[in-house]
């Protein structure tokens, strides 16, 4: 199980900056911000810009944990450390902004919409994922369908099985609906949601703002 699922995100990262790169087509002139940059890394896909993107001296990575390890296995690339609320760049300071599967983990909607509000303040466009609520298994914890009795419920029972990690404000998942809500309240003018597939199931959400490019 853990062996298929680390092949199917392997092939969805894979399929996302395939995406990213045909829609948005960064040049090496291009300033790029990624959200959500890990110190420690559990795959060979983690931190999958700063191992892909081909111009690292051009990327800004930003995120809560303090880089240190992380500045040596990607010497090109630029890391700042964040509180998760106010991203401390000047408006449209980047030229992209890529964030794969955060908006999830930043809080409950309030915070989501500042997430996005940030993202959008900083990038003059940007790419954004995000796990369907609705997709039968919690791809974080790899759990069938207990996720849809609501958060309480399947807090419980994280807890209960020892991935109590996983509780609490680690994740609060979307659905369509709810990701395009906080756009809208975000204040984001024009975006497209891709819903990417799985077996007949939406996997994740694409979220591109792409103008100008």
């Amino acid at each position: 199980m853990t062996s298929l699922a680390h092949r199917i995100s392997r092939r969805n990262r894979h399929k996302k900056w395939n995406f990213f790169q045909k829609t948005f087509r960064p040049g090496p002139e291009d300033t790029v911000l990624d959200v959500g940059f890990s110190e420690n890394e559990y795959s060979g896909y983690d931190n999958y810009m700063e191992k892909f993107y081909p111009w690292p001296q051009n990327l800004t990575a930003l995120g809560v944990d303090e880089p240190r390890e992380i500045t040596k296995r990607y010497p090109g690339v630029r890391f700042v450390r964040y509180d998760g609320r106010s991203m401390p760049f000047a408006d449209k300071q980047f030229d992209i902004g890529w964030s794969n599967a955060v908006v999830e983990h930043v809080g409950p909607y309030s915070r989501q919409v500042e997430f996005v509000r940030e993202l959008h303040r900083v990038s003059r466009s940007f790419f954004l994922t995000t796990p369907n609520f609705h997709f039968p298994v919690e791809v974080h914890t790899r759990t069938p369908l207990l996720h849809w009795l609501g958060k309480g419920v399947f807090d419980r029972y994280l807890r209960l099985i020892g991935k109590e990690w996983a509780t609490g404000d680690y994740m609060y998942l979307l659905s369509r609906k709810n990701l395009e809500s906080v756009l809208w309240d975000a204040g984001v003018p024009h975006w497209n949601v891709v819903p990417n597939r799985l077996g007949g199931f939406v996997l994740d959400f694409w979220v591109f703002c792409a103008e100008g490019r």
